[in-house]
């Protein structure tokens, strides 16, 4: 296993983060489980998980699910170009419950990327601190004075020499942090409108997937998992 240190990304400054046009999808909820205390769901990409701060955002994928779940709660995000397996709550005890198993990284998660270029080694781990670019929000950047720490293993799933499949294991939940990470490698996550915006010609979508989530039950205390097969 690698640890890749900070190595002057070579990243160029953007001069303008575009506008961010929202237009969710509109397809069916897909429900991977429920129960007394939890609903898993399969998120589309393209649709925000909570709503958005101006008015044409509301559409989100907490207020589709309380539409036929009244009593769903949120416990943790994933980003709006992102999608794949999301947990809620039924109770504010289980909300609680479960706010910890993230807070605590009891939570374990896995990503599906395709990513520019081939990447090498078949594996290692990215361990560089995160934080807010102020100049360029909502871009994050490696910030070895002032950022948080954040860890990210990769493991190469498959590869060409123009892309890499990659299955992604965050220690961290920062913000943006594979796309971050990714990038730092020099290898961004293709379709990234914000990281990569030179691939979104040819991909129509961030190659992000939340693939699984594992974690205890809030009821039982057992260990649960849940998968979303990638779908690309």
């Amino acid at each position: 296993m690698l640890v890749f240190a900070p190595k002057g990304t070579g990243l160029h400054r953007p001069s303008l983060i575009p506008d961010f046009a929202y237009d969710p999808p509109d397809t069916p909820l897909q429900i991977l489980h429920e129960d007394a205390a939890i609903i898993v769901v399969d998120k589309p990409a393209g649709l925000l998980t909570v709503p958005g701060k101006l008015e044409n955002r509301q559409d989100c994928l907490v207020s589709r699910l309380r539409a036929a779940r009244w009593d769903a709660l949120t416990v943790h995000r994933l980003d709006c170009d992102t999608s794949g397996v999301i947990i809620f709550a039924r109770t504010k005890q289980a909300q609680g419950f479960l706010g910890q198993e993230f807070e605590q990284r009891r939570a374990q998660k896995t990503y599906i990327a395709r990513l520019q270029g081939r990447l090498t080694p078949d594996s290692g781990t990215v361990d560089l601190p995160l934080g807010s670019d102020w100049d360029y929000r909502p871009r994050q950047k490696v910030d070895p004075v002032h950022g948080r720490p954040a860890v990210t293993d990769w493991q190469v799933i498959e590869c060409t020499d123009t892309e890499t499949r990659v299955r992604l294991t965050p220690h961290t939940g920062r913000s943006h942090q594979l796309r971050v990470h990714m990038l730092s490698l020099g290898h961004p996550i293709l379709g990234d409108q914000i990281y990569a915006p030179e691939t979104t010609r040819d991909y129509n979508r961030l190659r992000l997937h939340a693939e699984t989530l594992g974690l205890h039950h809030p009821l039982t205390g057992d260990w649960i998992s849940f998968t979303a097969p990638s779908p690309f």
